[in-house]
């Protein structure tokens, strides 16, 4: 699924077959989870293409919200949306691209439909990609800082004039003290912070020491838990169902929930193979200058003390209807342990 693409045609025919006076799916076994699901954890499922087929998929799985792209801003397919949401009591919340300067004017026309939608939340990043990967120099590194200063700038009047918040996610891109930082200066409560709980830690950043850093600023999370493993040029980095990895996760959701009771959860669960985080290559470095041997000894020490509970999930090579699978079993596993073991039930 392309992150960039937020327009991706009106689901009318989605939308069709969805009246807003059909009868809710059945309730999930064991009860409802308060988690919502971000659209990129069922990537394989068909239904993931539609925001109003995504909203009924994710309560059949006993899901209590979406983080979700709209696929028309249409204002009778939101309002729609939103009227759907309300009768399954499930929560919004709407994943946006940041507005350059030429496309203010579409932006503002998603936060509007947003709105519609019954949106508690926006989420952006401002890195689509991965800082180590991204950027071979400090000088394009700076670069990207000072676009990302003047799109923020162009969003928050935006968000504050629809007063709906916008979360900017720690997307592998801004380190812990970089995002704290740069939400400060504007210091706006309808600018904040995406809480990723397991994304910093291809930055070297400790978990904790990211929520600690961010919980002030959070307007929604990205809930998810991290298996590590060694190898030659570093770690490797994988998502695993919730309580299967190595993550204090009721630690980390107890946080945020004292910084801002109000918080919904999200989980992102993404299914793939292992990300390789090159942290003993000479490019890896390149844009940290701040950084020293102390982040890198610290986390390999924290990562070979964390062997995973069993084999890294690898899914390249799995057929479509195996991958989908998997992908449901994941998502299914973490909302139940949300509900039974970090007190997140609806």
């Amino acid at each position: 699924m392309n992150r960039r693409d937020l327009l991706r045609g009106v689901a009318a025919s989605a939308a069709a077959g969805l009246a807003r006076g059909a009868a809710p799916p059945a309730r999930a076994e064991g009860g409802r989870s308060a988690l919502g699901i971000v659209e990129y954890s069922l990537a394989s499922d068909p239904h993931s293409k539609s925001a109003l087929q995504f909203l009924e998929r994710c309560h059949a799985l006993g899901a209590g919200g979406v983080q979700v792209a709209l696929d028309s801003l249409a204002p009778e397919y939101t309002e729609q949306l939103r009227h759907r949401a309300e009768e399954l009591a499930m929560h919004v919340e709407v994943i946006v691209e940041l507005p350059q300067a030429d496309t203010t004017a579409q932006f503002e026309q998603i936060v509007a439909a947003a709105r519609r939608a019954g949106a508690g939340a926006l989420r952006a990043a401002c890195l689509s990609g991965r800082r180590y990967e991204t950027f071979g120099t400090l000088e394009e590194w700076k670069r990207f800082v000072a676009e990302s200063r003047t799109r923020l700038r162009l969003a928050a009047p935006i968000a504050e004039q629809y007063k709906l918040p916008l979360g900017i996610e720690n997307h592998k891109d801004w380190t812990a003290e970089e995002l704290a930082a740069l939400l400060k200066e504007y210091s706006s409560e309808y600018l904040g912070a995406c809480i990723d709980f397991g994304n910093n830690l291809a930055l070297l950043d400790d978990p904790l020491v990211v929520v600690e850093a961010l919980a002030p600023y959070v307007v929604t999370t990205h809930v998810k838990d991290m298996a590590v493993e060694e190898y030659a040029d570093g770690f490797l980095l994988a998502e695993v169902p919730l309580g299967q990895g190595a993550l204090d996760l009721a630690r980390i959701v107890a946080t945020i929930r004292k910084a801002r009771p109000r918080t919904r959860f999200n989980l992102e669960m993404i299914t793939r193979d292992p990300l390789q985080i090159p942290c003993l290559t000479e490019k890896y470095w390149a844009t940290f200058p701040e950084r020293n041997g102390s982040s890198l000894a610290r986390t390999l020490a924290w990562v070979r003390a964390q062997r995973p509970r069993q084999p890294l999930q690898r899914v390249n090579g799995l057929d479509p209807a195996a991958r989908q699978k998997l992908e449901e079993s994941n998502v299914r596993q973490s909302l139940a342990y949300a509900r039974e073991r970090l007190g997140l039930a609806a």
